[in-house]
């Protein structure tokens, strides 16, 4: 049984100038992009890759291969293939961009921090901790630099962190990083805080603080619900408060709040995506613990094939 981290990458409609330069193909690639752009926004991450690659394309033979507007639409593209779990697709775009902004912006800049999130939010999805961390202390020192330590634009970065810190068990180095980005989040009422709140959760819940983690889940259900209804934040928050109720053997609470988070990740993010397969083998787990050994087998079967489609292990525990 796990709680779930779940973060949040750079924004996808970063800084693209839609009227500069203003000849007719980066006018088409503009349109391209910001079509793309509200696909996503739409959750519809598959149509909206063909719009990114025609505005990649474009973005490319016009203004050469080592444009920043290319590093962006590179970016762009990236999340989107990241967004399906499509990890393999994602890397080498992100790989280039960071490549490109560094060379354009120079090592110290905005848009290199976050696409070193980005990179480094990756490699924490594929469990490769020792190539996220150096990424993401990296953005985090360049918002630190730039902007301040209560920029909001740092604390996707700092949740990154903290997430690789409680995967590999370093939950004395989690809690105080989730808990400063939790700090500058609340300050602004961000939507963001009920993502925060529940991975922090997730650090008391490994670390058997079950009394702490219920009142923070449940605050972050609520805040996903009302003040800030986004559909995967929601799944996230019901997934965790449901592994709660599992630790406490509190099978019916567990039971329904795992199918709407099933229900509600296939929505947001599609039936085939790596955050869908992690709340499958919970209820899986809950089965069997009921004895209800066909539909646990089944469940189990179905996260493992969405895990190795995306290239990641059996995730079972």
């Amino acid at each position: 049984m796990k709680a779930m981290i779940r973060v949040a990458l750079a924004a996808l409609a970063m800084s693209l100038s839609v009227s500069a330069p203003s000849h007719a193909r980066q006018d088409e690639a503009s349109r391209l992009y910001q079509k793309s752009v509200v696909l996503s926004q739409a959750g519809k991450y598959a149509a909206a890759i063909p719009f990114a690659q025609q505005s990649l394309a474009i973005r490319e033979k016009e203004l050469g291969p080592d444009h920043e507007k290319v590093a962006l639409a590179l970016n762009n593209l990236a999340v989107l293939h990241y967004n399906q779990g499509q990890y393999a697709d994602a890397e080498p775009l992100y790989q280039r961009s960071l490549a490109i902004s560094e060379k354009v912006f120079g090592p110290y800049h905005a848009e290199v921090a976050s696409m070193l999130n980005n990179l480094g939010e990756l490699y924490r999805t594929q469990e490769r901790y020792a190539d996220a961390e150096p990424l993401l202390k990296r953005s985090i020192a360049i918002r630190e630099k730039t902007a301040g330590p209560d920029d909001p634009e740092i604390v996707a970065a700092l949740s990154n962190l903290a997430a690789v810190y409680s995967q590999q068990s370093r939950y004395d180095e989690a809690e105080p990083v989730f808990k400063r980005a939790l700090a500058v989040l609340e300050k602004t009422r961000h939507p963001d805080t009920a993502l925060v709140l529940s991975n922090l959760a997730h650090v008391y819940i490994n670390q058997k603080r079950y009394a702490e983690a219920e009142p923070v889940l449940k605050r972050s259900l609520a805040i996903a619900e009302t003040i800030a209804p986004d559909l995967a934040n929601l799944a996230q928050a019901l997934n965790n408060l449901a592994t709660l109720y599992l630790y406490q053997d509190r099978y019916a609470d567990a039971e329904p709040l795992l199918k709407r988070s099933v229900a509600t990740y296939e929505k947001a993010l599609g039936p085939n995506h790596p955050e869908v397969a992690g709340v499958l083998n919970n209820l899986a787990a809950l089965y069997k613990k009921q004895g209800r050994h066909d539909e646990a087998i089944s469940l189990l079967k179905r996260s493992a094939a969405i895990r190795e489609k995306a290239g990641l292990g059996s995730g079972r525990t």
